[in-house]
Parts: structure tokens; C-alpha cells; sequence
């Protein structure tokens, strides 16, 4: 097996063949490659780049790239590259998901060869998706330019900027999304609870129901799930009350909270065990008055968030559902979700 040196190359014109009315030779993909001069055999790594001229690139998936190494060959020892297959997004980028094994001596110089042929067409940012299993792949892609972008339970995914111009590729999410549930029945108690763990483990503190909420979920449902899960009480949403952001929450992260009133549906009380201590209907007033509460100024003005409520004399913001212009579900909460 040998490496040609590539003197010149054309694109096919099925005109000028008609015309000549013989077959130019060798043909390799729809690519003429004329005077060509074998050389001693060595390492394909680092080729692509050397390349003075364009070349039209063939991309392939991970599992054909093993299935056929790094090369193709005609029957005159023409050797073609191949690249990473993937799919173009809105933005003038490129993104690529490893669904199938591949050892780090293949990945590697298709990798190369792809950022390469990238370059050419002008594309922005790629992204490349690596399955957990996929793990080895990392060192080399962050050896190409790439950088962490973010993570999931089963993948990491990484992105790099190609041209040299100001890179606009967004940041990760920056925040978490939590809630907590106000919940007053028509005796204007309020349901409460004790947690095992955090920083209320053991002092004491009556609290509301909190929890955050997953992706892909809505925050007038997830409040709901988090009350029926640490307390066991059935409850309709009402209203977004207030929300409040902080920095530096959950690691680098921000957080938003969104306070949330709820209607109660059942009355029965069946505590989560692994995280909740105690949990009952306590009086508004009695929850308003406690120490801690009365002592924080973020609890205490959300306290009397809810004494207003409670008194029939603040406004919240209800959920109107509604789509997206692709038909997605969404909602939008609103003082009115009544107006037309």
C-alpha cells in the first residue's frame, strides 16, 4: 500500500466526456486524479492539511469508517479520505454523533481530516456527541481544539469554533429551575414540612414543599409532582406568587425559584420517608411567625407574600397554555390568562 502524491485534480464534466468520447483514467468517486507519483508508504495522519488545493471530501458514519478503515482504493492504488458523517444545523455549523464503536486509530485522523474539509466549506461551529461508552475519543478531540461544552447522565458533548473570528457559540444552561408550593386549605393552613437532609436537617424549621424542576417539565406541574411526592397530597395549580434569582447556587450555577400557590385537592397526609422528617397543615400565621422566618429577609417578605394572598389582596400570575410557533406546548403565566 502506498500514499499518492496528488499533482492535480479535476472535477468530472460529463460533457467534456461525452465530447472526448473515451473515459478519463483513474476515477475514483466522481474525482479525476491525473499525474501521479507513487511514494514510499507512511502514516495517513497530517495528510489532509498539506493538501494545497481542494479536494472534495466523502463523509461516512463511525460504522462504515470501521468497516473500511481510513481509506478507499481503486484499482490503480488511489487512495481517498474520508470523513466524520454529520448533519448541518441553522447556524452555519456542523454536529456529530458517535452512535457506533470506533478505536481511537480510526477517530483520530478522520477527525483531522474533517476539521480540514469544515474549514473549506466555511462552517462554524461542530459539535461532536460521545456517548458515555465512548469515553476514549475524549483526549483526542480535545487535542483537535474542542472543548467541554456540557454533560448528561449517558453523554458528553464538545464543541469547537473553527474561523478565526469571535466566537458565538452559547454557554451552557446557567440555571437551575426550582419551586416551592404554597398550599392553603379553607381553615387557612398551610402544608408544611421537616427535611431529613440540607440545611434545615434538624433545626427545627417548618417549611414549604421545594423541589426542582426536571427538563422538559413545566413549572405549574412540577410543583404539583413535588407535593404529591413529599406529602402526598393531591393539589391543582393556581398561580405563580413571586420568583426570586441568586448566582452561585448549585455550583457555578444560578437558580431561578418560583413560589407557587396551590389549591388543595385531598387532605391526607402520606410522607415521603427518604427526605421529609414531619409534615402537617400548620396555621399561615404560625409559619409566618417563626424565628427563622421572621429573621430572614427572603423567607419573611415571601412569607408575607403569602399572608397577602391568604387576606384575598395580591395578585399572581396564573398559567395560560399555549404553542410555539413549531407546535410545541408551552405556557405563559400572566395576571390575566383570561384576556383576549
Amino acid at each position: 500500500m502506498f500514499v499518492p502524491r496528488l499533482k492535480s485534480v479535476k472535477l468530472f464534466d460529463p460533457l467534456l466526456h461525452a465530447r472526448q468520447g473515451s473515459v478519463p483514467r483513474p476515477v475514483v468517486r466522481g474525482l479525476f486524479f491525473s499525474a501521479l507519483t507513487p511514494r514510499k508508504p507512511r502514516a495517513l495522519e497530517g495528510l489532509a492539511p498539506r493538501v494545497p488545493f481542494p479536494i472534495r471530501y466523502k463523509s461516512i458514519s463511525a460504522s462504515s469508517a470501521l468497516r473500511q478503515g481510513m481509506t478507499e482504493h481503486n484499482d490503480s492504488e488511489i487512495e481517498q479520505i474520508q470523513l466524520l458523517d454529520g448533519f448541518q444545523d441553522s447556524y452555519g455549523g456542523v454536529t456529530v454523533e458517535m452512535k457506533e464503536h470506533m478505536d481511537a486509530d480510526v477517530f483520530a485522523p478522520l477527525l483531522r481530516a474533517s476539521i480540514s474539509s469544515w474549514k473549506q466549506q466555511g462552517k462554524k461551529g461542530v459539535w461532536i456527541k460521545l456517548p458515555i461508552e465512548y469515553s476514549h475519543l475524549v483526549d483526542i478531540t480535545v487535542k483537535e481544539g474542542f472543548r467541554y461544552h456540557h454533560a448528561e447522565s449517558n453523554y458528553l458533548m464538545l464543541v469547537c469554533w473553527l474561523p478565526e473570528t469571535l466566537d458565538t457559540i452559547p454557554v451552557n444552561a446557567s440555571h437551575r429551575v426550582g419551586v416551592g408550593a404554597f398550599v392553603l386549605n379553607d381553615k387557612r393552613e398551610v402544608l408544611v414540612v421537616q427535611e431529613h437532609s440540607g440545611r434545615f436537617q434538624g433545626t427545627g424549621v417548618w417549611k414549604l414543599p421545594t423541589g426542582v424542576v426536571n427538563e422538559g417539565e413545566d413549572i405549574c406541574h412540577a410543583v404539583v409532582r413535588e407535593v404529591k411526592e413529599e406529602t402526598g397530597v393531591d393539589t391543582k395549580f393556581v398561580e405563580v406568587l413571586c420568583f426570586r434569582q441568586s448566582h452561585k447556587s448549585f455550583f457555578t450555577k444560578s437558580d431561578l425559584f418560583f413560589l407557587c400557590m396551590l389549591q388543595p385537592e385531598s387532605s391526607a397526609i402520606d410522607k415521603q420517608n427518604v427526605e421529609i422528617e414531619a409534615a402537617q397543615w400548620m396555621p399561615i400565621e404560625e409559619y409566618a411567625a417563626q424565628p427563622f422566618v421572621v429573621g430572614n429577609k427572603q423567607f419573611n417578605f415571601m412569607a408575607k407574600i403569602c399572608l397577602a394572598k391568604a387576606d384575598h389582596g395580591y395578585p399572581g400570575f396564573g398559567a395560560l397554555a399555549t404553542t410555539t410557533g413549531g407546535g410545541k406546548r408551552t405556557y405563559i403565566y400572566c395576571s390575566d390568562p383570561e384576556i383576549e
